[in-house]
């Protein structure tokens, strides 16, 4: 990643951003709809010294800028009743599916990336991977989980554990959830980091 454009198109609180500079990227771009998390990550990149463009909105507001090297997004995945989120909220809730933003994001993360960028994208095995891989795929782009591993519920997930099993998302009693990591990037160019 050492000298990478990259975009963290869900920012929240700039996790994925200040890993992004640890890892020597060369110019960072952080984005969200929520303009607390846009602080948060404001705060944690001043207090590590880490320089950052800020954008308040949709990640698509994106492609009006040159193209990245990298994209990382950990975007809202968590079914909802409510179709919108607000508040809060928009750190998680992502529609009755859980597919509000990962829908538009597998749209829109393939005009992102440079001709050898690569996208990475995290969330849950609720909110259908496979489903994210087709759509990514069908914009022309190579996609595949390359890790994944299972975690406790955190507290939104446990607030709405009898509503996700009610409706089928997860087993009554199931206390922990998959996450996958979907590596995203062109068939005819070599990705970031590799030789060929």
């Amino acid at each position: 990643m050492r000298g990478a454009r990259v975009l963290d198109a869900c920012a929240g609180t700039g996790v994925l951003t200040l890993a992004a500079a640890a890892a020597g990227a060369g110019s960072l771009t952080a984005i969200d709809l929520s303009r607390r998390a846009l602080m948060s990550t404001w705060l944690n990149c001043r207090l590590r010294g880490v320089t950052v463009e800020l954008l308040h909105g949709d990640f698509s507001a994106a492609r009006r800028l040159p193209r990245f090297d990298v994209v990382l997004a950990n975007p809202p995945y968590v079914p909802a009743a409510r179709t919108r989120a607000h508040g809060a909220g928009l750190a998680w809730d992502a529609g009755p599916d859980g597919r509000s933003v990962l829908d538009r994001l597998c749209v829109t993360l393939p005009d992102l990336l440079t001709e050898r960028g690569i996208g990475l994208i995290v969330h849950s095995a609720i909110s259908d991977p496979d489903r994210s891989l087709r759509q990514l795929r069908e914009g022309g782009v190579d996609a595949e989980v390359i890790t994944s591993g299972t975690v406790a519920f955190g507290p939104v997930m446990r607030s709405r554990a009898r509503w996700l099993a009610e409706n089928g998302y997860i087993e009554p009693g199931q206390g922990d959830e998959e996450l996958v990591v979907i590596r995203v990037g062109r068939t005819s160019a070599p990705m970031v980091g590799e030789c060929g």
